[in-house]
């Protein structure tokens, strides 16, 4: 198998939700909404790819300002391809694009929220999230 990675490499709406279908974060994006997923796609600044010849394999999905904090919005890898390495290469590959004090910072998935800290990553219990149609309170 011989993987190649890509920086902000041009993908496609279409190959990003084939990937997030063949993996499990598919079941927790909304794919079914094309217009969301166009705007995922587009207005990420930090895409690393992850490809098998025209097929893409993997991916590391980031809004980052490159200097403070980078927000690993997704990683995705197709799960035949899962337990080779590829997760782990995009998220150092994520990391070499950004400042030295920058922090990687991610939600994990239930299901992969015992990987993270094996690979090196610290438990944050502070994060919070506000859905949509929920209004700020006083």
């Amino acid at each position: 198998m011989d993987i190649s990675f890509k920086v902000n490499d041009p993908i496609t709406t279409d190959q990003f939700i084939g990937l997030l279908e063949s993996s499990a974060l598919g079941e927790r994006r909304p794919i079914h909404d094309r217009e969301c997923m166009e705007g995922v796609v587009s207005n990420s600044n930090l895409l690393v790819s992850a490809w098998d010849e025209d097929l893409l394999v993997g991916i590391a999905r980031s809004v980052t300002d490159f200097h403070y904090a980078c927000y690993l919005s997704d990683l995705a890898v197709h799960k035949g391809y899962q337990r080779s390495g590829i997760g782990k290469r995009l998220q150092s590959l994520t990391q070499e694009q950004l400042g030295p004090l920058c922090k990687l910072i991610l939600i994990a998935a239930p299901a992969a929220n015992s990987y993270y800290g094996q690979i090196g990553y610290t438990h944050n219990d502070r994060c919070w999230v506000l859905d949509p149609g929920v209004t700020i309170g006083n």
